[in-house]
């Protein structure tokens, strides 16, 4: 396994991130398979784990403080705050100080721990002011519940504006930023990216596989499983529309073909791919089963050489999506 700092904060993470978006109800019930995956990631080596409090509302933290119990001190945790915890409750989501302070508690409590490693703002929040949100958050940083704080999905202005802010008021600034890109969404590479290394950011990456597309699952002819996210969730992971749907299976067979070339597999490509990327510090793997968390481990042994990574450039050119919807923050329409 390979480390690297995180961003400028001295923090040396594995360039691979667990993430547990699938663990508990959203993904995989079983509690006890959950943990036994937590520490199997550990064993091979990953030192850095992704949570959020709103994954499955709370139960994956609570699986995390199970399977961490001993070990702890060798794990860099971070966990994300903001979404809704409760579709009937309006205070209990959003960036506002309120709201931050009884997250932080919760989350502090579920992983039954007294700090967070990163503490991570999950989405933009459009109603609360930046320097409401620096100041809650720098506030934990001094109390010492949080080491260093981040962000989530900001566009690269939202980068700027929040480093600005910082500096302006006297805040801790975002040491990470987590964003949306693989090999068939590089929106991030148009500005995101440029912009968190001109700030020295981390970078840690979630949907390295562009949601099981790059798993290799999604193949032409092949059946798709009926506990699949293609069957699910249909229409946000690209299978609803048939257009789409074509492009990423006849791309995903290239890519294929090119992996089998390298000597690796597609996840494995995929992966290797967006840690390619000299700004990016961390993939986030997100498996539900412990075949998947295998199939992805192997990752950061395949370096891809340029002249594979040419031809990846050749099927989805650099800055460009597949399907444009994949592109978090869409340029708003210029005003009459």
């Amino acid at each position: 396994m390979e480390y690297t700092p995180l961003g400028r904060t001295g923090i040396r993470v594995s360039r691979l991130c667990l993430g547990t978006m699938m663990f508990g109800a959203w993904g995989n019930t079983d509690q006890d398979a959950c943990v036994r995956m937590v520490r199997r990631a550990l064993d091979a080596g990953i030192n850095f784990v992704d949570t959020a409090d709103v994954y499955a509302f709370g139960e994956s933290e609570r699986i995390l403080a199970k399977a961490l119990k001993g070990r702890r001190d060798d794990v860099v945790l971070a966990t994300k705050f903001g979404e809704a915890m409760d579709p009937d409750a309006p205070l209990r989501r959003g960036a506002s100080r309120r709201w931050i302070v009884r997250a932080v508690e919760d989350s502090l409590r579920r992983l039954e721990t007294d700090h967070l490693d990163l503490y991570q703002l999950h989405r933009p929040d459009p109603d609360t002011d930046m320097d409401e949100t620096l100041g809650a958050l720098t506030d934990l940083v001094r109390q010492g519940k949080v080491r260093a704080i981040g962000s989530s999905a900001l566009p690269a202005e939202g980068i700027v504006e929040a480093r600005w802010t910082a500096e302006r008021h006297g805040h801790q600034p975002f040491a990470a930023e987590q964003l949306a890109y693989s090999a068939l969404a590089r929106h991030a590479e148009r500005a995101a990216l440029p912009t968190c290394g001109r700030y020295g950011l981390g970078v840690l990456v979630f949907s390295p596989l562009n949601g099981g597309w790059l798993t290799g699952k999604y193949r032409t002819g092949a059946a798709v499983s009926p506990d699949s996210r293609a069957v699910r969730n249909a229409e946000h992971f690209d299978h609803a529309d048939a257009t789409i749907r074509a492009a990423k299976t006849a791309l995903v067979e290239e890519f294929a073909t090119i992996a089998d070339e390298a000597g690796c597999s597609l996840p494995e490509l995929a992966l290797a791919f967006v840690l390619a990327h000299p700004q990016v510090t961390a993939a986030i793997l997100g498996p539900r089963t412990p075949e998947q968390l295998e199939s992805q481990l192997g990752a950061c042994e395949v370096q891809l050489s340029r002249e594979t990574l040419a031809r990846l450039d050749a099927l989805v050119a650099p800055g460009t999506d597949v399907n444009p919807a994949d592109c978090p923050y869409p340029r708003p329409a210029p005003r009459a």
